[in-house]
């Protein structure tokens, strides 16, 4: 994308390990100089800080391993001795509590800002899919860390997803037993969450790799949705683009820093502060705030789907709202990648918006009406988003012009180097992709 390399060695020694290790020039090539679209906004700044948060819970988690005591009668007080006896343990443990909540925060701006701006359409196919990847990745792994400080919730979270498994025809009471070890959830169950939860930000930082890759392969999409077809059009990545995520990941950081230093348990379920009891059931059970819209999605279903159960029918459909986001390269017809360009498609998306919203709302509220009714309400049109919305919009929309190129976008009319007089909001003609 970045074409032949510029990096040019300053001194022997770096022009010895150029010649038999050359990351110096990949770092060159790939985060220096790499054109970067020039009209590039601050929502395009959250791949830096999801970077940064997992770099962030890696090492805490990391830390907090190493005084862990995965062990059903010692879990709940080892959290409490990190935070208290540890060295700088009351601010690790919660760096790595909040930092989890922050993360999902930012991936769920990061997908939002790829739906509206079209980022998944090509040739980035395999680099929204990729990214689908990490999402479940992250989902597993919040899943499993939510488990470890065996509180109330902890416990019985555990008890309740691990069990929708044994919905699965044939194999699903072996795949529960599985993951209890046992005949219930305990000791076991609390061994083989924990290893789980350690290996998987790992798997994630892997993936994380290969979606950089994809990313420098494909190039950045931009607000247009206009590919780089001039130098005007781009500016290097080093000093323009770090400058921004730098900048952004500062004012990140602010929410953070207040969540940790004066709020560290807000975000966290009450319930889970008191100690696992397999004897005392509390009377709401929830997952944590960034999995209530699919939690919703799975309570939805009350009712049996010809010769699928109710219980299956609520797995079924939770799993399809993610794995569906695998699909929409494929799903949207429309050739305008950016929303911005598409006057029709603009209401759908921020209609999901609030679908989302509103399933994350109804995913908190217990199971009884009016919740469940809307929580179906919601579902229906959380899958008409992808199942209709953007096949037949893209087929009966009339998109606006769009600028000739990104440089008329920024610059307007008769951009000075840009290629062109067009005026702005003229129609690209056959490259509106």
């Amino acid at each position: 994308m970045s074409g032949p390399s510029t990096y040019v060695p300053k001194s022997e020694t770096a022009k010895w390990f150029d010649d038999r290790l050359p990351i110096a020039r990949l770092v060159h090539d790939s985060f220096v100089v790499f054109p970067t679209p020039r009209n590039l906004n601050y929502m395009w700044t959250f791949g830096g800080i999801l970077t940064f948060c997992l770099v962030a819970q890696i090492a805490t988690g990391v830390v907090l391993a190493m005084h862990y005591v995965p062990n059903e009668l010692m879990a709940f007080d080892s959290v409490q001795h990190i935070k208290r006896d540890v060295n700088y343990g009351w601010l690790i443990q919660p760096m790595h509590a909040v930092g989890a909540s922050m993360f999902f925060v930012a991936v769920y701006l990061h997908i939002f800002r790829g739906l509206y701006y079209g980022s998944y359409k090509a040739p980035r196919e395999v680099l929204w899919i990729l990214g689908v990847f990490i999402f479940l990745a992250m989902m597993a792994t919040g899943f499993l860390g939510y488990t470890l400080p065996w509180g109330q919730m902890s416990f019985w979270g555990a008890t309740v997803i691990t069990n929708l498994f044994s919905s699965i025809p044939i194999v699903g009471s072996s795949i529960v037993t599985w993951l209890w070890g046992g005949f219930s959830v305990g000791n076991p169950t609390l061994n083989r969450f924990f290893s789980l939860h350690y290996l998987l930000p790992f798997v994630i930082f892997g993936l994380v790799i290969l979606h950089v890759w994809a990313l420098h392969v494909a190039g950045q999409n931009n607000p247009t949705g206009l590919d780089i077809k001039q130098p005007s059009d781009s500016v290097p990545m080093a000093p323009y683009a770090i400058s921004k995520d730098v900048f952004a990941m500062f004012v990140f950081l602010l929410p953070f820093a207040y969540f940790v230093f004066f709020m560290p348990d807000w975000l966290g379920h009450a319930d889970n502060y008191i100690e696992a009891n397999p004897l005392s059931t509390p009377p709401h059970i929830v997952p944590e705030w960034y999995f209530l819209p699919f939690y919703a999605i799975l309570r939805a279903i009350t009712f049996d789907i010809g010769p699928i159960p109710a219980k299956l029918g609520g797995v079924i459909a939770m799993v399809s709202a993610i794995v569906v986001l695998i699909f929409i390269p494929w799903l949207d017809t429309s050739r305008i990648r950016s929303c911005k360009y598409r006057p029709i498609f603009k209401w759908c998306f921020w209609g999901f918006v609030f679908t989302c919203l509103a399933l994350g709302y109804l995913g908190a509220m217990p199971a009884e009406p009016p919740y469940v009714g809307w929580a179906q309400f919601f579902t229906l049109c959380y899958f008409a988003f992808f199942l209709v919305a953007m096949p037949i919009v893209g087929i009966i929309e009339t998109p606006d012009r769009l600028p000739r190129s990104i440089t008329e976008s920024v610059l307007g009319k008769n951009p000075s180097g840009g290629g062109g007089g067009m005026p702005s909001g003229a129609a690209a003609g056959p490259e509106k992709r």
